[in-house]
């Protein structure tokens, strides 16, 4: 049976999507829920749903006590939100400095990094937010990780190769996620669900750094058993091997693209593009460009990865990176 959601409840989830403020972020899913029919086709929804809120009361009430307004909210900006966590000196803010113009503390001694840092990384002609997080440990752990971890796009969780104890150091970091309700995985999609409704996937890169210190074939060897098919990429910040495929492929693992516009007539635009989910189609992004041209669109043309440049394509032709589109309504 299916959903039948009305207008209102995609504005709600807009909110929520949007909101800053864990207050905000209860009035929308509280929004979302009354608004929601109910009935047989919404019962996953309603019970994700129900979940979300009590999640959230759950992080409303560990902040409360710990007498911590919520602060550390990151807005999210650029082509897509990637979160750096990892054990104590495993040289995430040495991966900040060397991807990004910004100029994080770093120190041979722990805890150097205490709120979230975002900074922005280019890549050709975008550019994605990159967030340090304080370092996670056996005993260390604070609750609004979590809500920066279960916003997130991707997360990178680094290695240093210096660690004595590699794989401790990494179950110790997934049993906090573990509890918080977050599993990360090879692959995953935006919001995905672990088959028990209860836990969130989120997709992650393990980052192997400092191998100028040699052992990364042994260390590599000791976290497969613990983090399974998730990709790792060895680098080093001292040599700099490894950084630009790191900027790579956090691009590519995004799964991103960026598509061009252009006015009949007249030269495409290429230096602004729109960076849309990799699957989108032309009516999907008609309605990006303007919310009338989805309504009024009659057909496209595209040139980059169609059969001939200027080929008219369908509302549903999905796009690819790099792509050019001119819409006709």
């Amino acid at each position: 049976m299916p959903a039948n959601l009305p207008p209102q409840y995609f504005e709600a989830e807009q909110k929520y999507r949007e909101a800053k403020t864990l207050q905000d972020k209860m009035r929308a899913l509280k929004e979302m829920y009354a608004i929601m029919p109910k009935h047989k086709g919404t019962d996953k929804l309603q019970a994700d749903v129900k979940r979300r809120i009590s999640r959230l009361r759950e992080e409303m009430e560990q902040t409360k006590k710990s007498g911590r307004r919520h602060s550390d909210y990151v807005k999210k900006e650029g082509a897509g939100q990637v979160v750096l966590i990892g054990p104590p000196n495993s040289g995430k803010s040495s991966i900040i400095a060397a991807l990004t113009h910004a100029t994080p503390e770093t120190g041979p001694y722990p805890f150097t990094t205490k709120k979230p840092m975002p900074a922005m990384m280019p890549y050709e002609d975008i550019q994605i937010q990159l967030v340090d997080m304080p370092p996670i440990t056996e005993t260390y752990y604070e609750g609004w990780f979590s809500n920066v971890l279960r916003e997130c796009d991707l997360v990178m969780l680094v290695v240093g190769l210096d660690d004595l104890d590699p794989d401790g150091a990494v179950k110790a970091v997934l049993a906090h996620l573990e509890r918080s309700g977050i599993e990360l995985a090879a692959k995953a999609s935006a919001g995905e669900e672990a088959p028990d409704y209860k836990t969130i996937k989120k997709q992650c890169l393990l980052v192997l750094n400092k191998t100028d210190l040699g052992g990364a074939k042994i260390a590599t060897g000791l976290l497969k058993p613990v983090i399974g098919d998730i990709p790792v990429l060895e680098i080093s910040c001292t040599s700099g091997s490894g950084i630009e495929d790191l900027r790579r492929i956090l691009y590519e693992t995004l799964s991103i693209a960026r598509v061009y516009t252009k006015a009949p007539g007249k030269k495409p635009d290429m230096s602004k593009p729109f960076v849309v989910k990799k699957g989108t189609t032309v009516l999907e992004i008609a309605g990006i460009v303007h919310k009338d041209f989805k309504q009024n669109l009659k057909f496209a043309r595209v040139w980059g990865h169609a059969k001939y440049d200027g080929q008219p394509v369908e509302k549903g032709y999905v796009l690819e990176d790099g792509d050019v589109i001119e819409l006709h309504t």
